[in-house]
Protein backbone atom coordinates (compact mmCIF):
# COMPACT_ATOMS: atom_id res chain seq x y z
CA UNK A 1 0.00 0.00 0.00
CA UNK A 2 1.22 3.90 -1.14
CA UNK A 3 0.21 6.50 1.48
CA UNK A 4 -0.70 9.80 0.14
CA UNK A 5 -0.74 13.04 2.17
CA UNK A 6 -1.93 16.62 1.44
CA UNK A 7 -3.45 19.54 2.83
CA UNK A 8 -4.80 23.00 1.63
CA UNK A 9 -5.76 25.55 4.21
CA UNK A 10 -9.44 27.30 3.39
CA UNK A 11 -10.29 30.84 4.65
CA UNK A 12 -13.38 29.73 6.58
CA UNK A 13 -14.13 28.19 10.38
CA UNK A 14 -13.77 25.18 11.01
CA UNK A 15 -17.48 24.26 11.59
CA UNK A 16 -18.08 25.44 7.98
CA UNK A 17 -15.51 23.33 6.53
CA UNK A 18 -16.79 20.40 8.83
CA UNK A 19 -20.44 20.65 7.47
CA UNK A 20 -18.89 20.98 3.89
CA UNK A 21 -16.78 18.21 3.67
CA UNK A 22 -19.99 16.05 4.72
CA UNK A 23 -22.47 16.90 2.16
CA UNK A 24 -20.94 14.10 0.06
CA UNK A 25 -23.80 14.64 -2.46
CA UNK A 26 -21.72 17.45 -3.51
CA UNK A 27 -18.36 15.95 -4.14
CA UNK A 28 -19.18 15.67 -7.84
CA UNK A 29 -18.56 19.19 -7.52
CA UNK A 30 -14.80 19.32 -5.93
CA UNK A 31 -13.55 15.96 -6.42
CA UNK A 32 -12.20 14.69 -10.39
CA UNK A 33 -14.41 12.18 -11.49
CA UNK A 34 -17.35 11.76 -9.07
CA UNK A 35 -20.30 12.23 -11.27
CA UNK A 36 -22.96 11.22 -8.92
CA UNK A 37 -22.77 10.58 -4.99
CA UNK A 38 -25.64 8.68 -3.13
CA UNK A 39 -25.85 8.51 0.39
CA UNK A 40 -27.46 5.84 2.00
CA UNK A 41 -28.19 4.23 5.83
CA UNK A 42 -25.63 3.63 8.16
CA UNK A 43 -23.28 5.79 6.89
CA UNK A 44 -22.76 4.62 3.42
CA UNK A 45 -22.27 6.24 0.37
CA UNK A 46 -22.52 5.10 -3.68
CA UNK A 47 -20.35 6.76 -5.54
CA UNK A 48 -20.49 6.57 -9.33
CA UNK A 49 -17.32 7.25 -11.01
CA UNK A 50 -15.26 7.78 -14.18
CA UNK A 51 -11.52 8.08 -14.33
CA UNK A 52 -9.16 6.80 -16.86
CA UNK A 53 -12.16 6.77 -19.57
CA UNK A 54 -13.84 3.77 -17.20
CA UNK A 55 -16.86 3.98 -15.82
CA UNK A 56 -17.24 2.65 -12.05
CA UNK A 57 -19.62 2.20 -8.84
CA UNK A 58 -17.61 1.88 -5.54
CA UNK A 59 -19.42 1.72 -2.62
CA UNK A 60 -17.86 3.28 1.01
CA UNK A 61 -18.49 3.70 4.48
CA UNK A 62 -17.84 7.19 6.36
CA UNK A 63 -17.60 6.96 9.83
CA UNK A 64 -16.26 10.37 12.05
CA UNK A 65 -14.57 11.29 15.30
CA UNK A 66 -16.30 14.13 15.43
CA UNK A 67 -14.79 16.05 18.86
CA UNK A 68 -11.57 14.99 16.84
CA UNK A 69 -12.47 16.80 13.62
CA UNK A 70 -11.69 13.39 11.69
CA UNK A 71 -13.61 11.82 8.94
CA UNK A 72 -12.94 8.34 7.69
CA UNK A 73 -14.07 6.12 4.90
CA UNK A 74 -13.10 3.44 2.84
CA UNK A 75 -14.41 1.22 -0.05
CA UNK A 76 -15.81 -1.93 0.62
CA UNK A 77 -14.94 -3.51 -2.81
CA UNK A 78 -12.10 -3.48 -5.18
CA UNK A 79 -9.73 -1.33 -5.48
CA UNK A 80 -9.39 -1.09 -1.55
CA UNK A 81 -8.86 2.51 -0.88
CA UNK A 82 -8.31 3.94 2.82
CA UNK A 83 -9.12 7.65 3.73
CA UNK A 84 -9.61 9.73 5.74
CA UNK A 85 -10.48 13.88 6.40
CA UNK A 86 -8.59 15.67 9.17
CA UNK A 87 -9.49 19.59 10.11
CA UNK A 88 -7.37 21.47 12.53
CA UNK A 89 -8.25 24.93 13.07
CA UNK A 90 -5.35 27.86 12.41
CA UNK A 91 -7.27 30.53 13.41
CA UNK A 92 -11.04 30.94 14.11
CA UNK A 93 -11.60 32.33 10.54
CA UNK A 94 -8.95 29.63 8.56
CA UNK A 95 -8.67 25.57 8.80
CA UNK A 96 -6.39 23.36 7.62
CA UNK A 97 -7.98 20.07 5.71
CA UNK A 98 -5.34 17.15 5.70
CA UNK A 99 -6.45 15.09 3.27
CA UNK A 100 -4.78 10.91 3.62
CA UNK A 101 -5.26 8.41 1.16
CA UNK A 102 -3.49 5.01 1.23
CA UNK A 103 -3.97 2.72 -2.05
CA UNK A 104 -2.22 -0.51 -4.12
CA UNK A 105 -0.82 1.31 -6.85
CA UNK A 106 -1.53 -1.83 -8.84
CA UNK A 107 -4.83 -2.05 -8.29
CA UNK A 108 -5.62 0.95 -9.21
CA UNK A 109 -4.01 0.55 -12.88
CA UNK A 110 -5.84 -2.67 -13.21
CA UNK A 111 -8.93 -1.10 -12.11
CA UNK A 112 -8.36 2.27 -14.27
CA UNK A 113 -6.15 1.72 -16.55
CA UNK A 114 -2.99 4.12 -16.77
CA UNK A 115 0.52 4.17 -16.40
CA UNK A 116 2.63 2.19 -13.97
CA UNK A 117 4.95 3.14 -11.42
CA UNK A 118 6.76 6.82 -10.54
CA UNK A 119 4.43 8.49 -13.40
CA UNK A 120 0.85 6.70 -11.90
CA UNK A 121 1.92 8.20 -8.43
CA UNK A 122 2.52 11.35 -9.63
CA UNK A 123 -1.18 11.23 -11.35
CA UNK A 124 -2.56 10.72 -8.36
CA UNK A 125 -1.20 13.08 -5.73
CA UNK A 126 -1.58 15.73 -8.57
CA UNK A 127 -5.33 14.54 -8.81
CA UNK A 128 -5.84 15.07 -4.78
CA UNK A 129 -4.00 18.73 -4.90
CA UNK A 130 -6.30 19.45 -7.54
CA UNK A 131 -9.65 17.83 -5.88
CA UNK A 132 -7.94 19.85 -2.21
CA UNK A 133 -8.32 23.20 -4.14
CA UNK A 134 -11.30 23.11 -5.86
CA UNK A 135 -12.68 21.89 -2.00
CA UNK A 136 -11.25 25.34 -1.40
CA UNK A 137 -12.73 27.66 -4.34
CA UNK A 138 -16.33 25.69 -3.64
CA UNK A 139 -16.35 26.30 0.45
CA UNK A 140 -14.85 29.81 0.32
CA UNK A 141 -17.39 30.99 -2.39
CA UNK A 142 -20.00 29.53 -0.27
CA UNK A 143 -20.67 26.72 -2.64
Amino acid sequence: MSTLEEHVDVGVPIDKAWDDLHRVENYPRFVEGVREVRTEAGGRARLDVEAGGRARVFEAEISDRRGERVMEWHTTSDPELVGSFSLQPINENRTRVQARLEYDPDAIRETFGGQKGFAQVNAIERLVRSDLEHFKECVEQGG
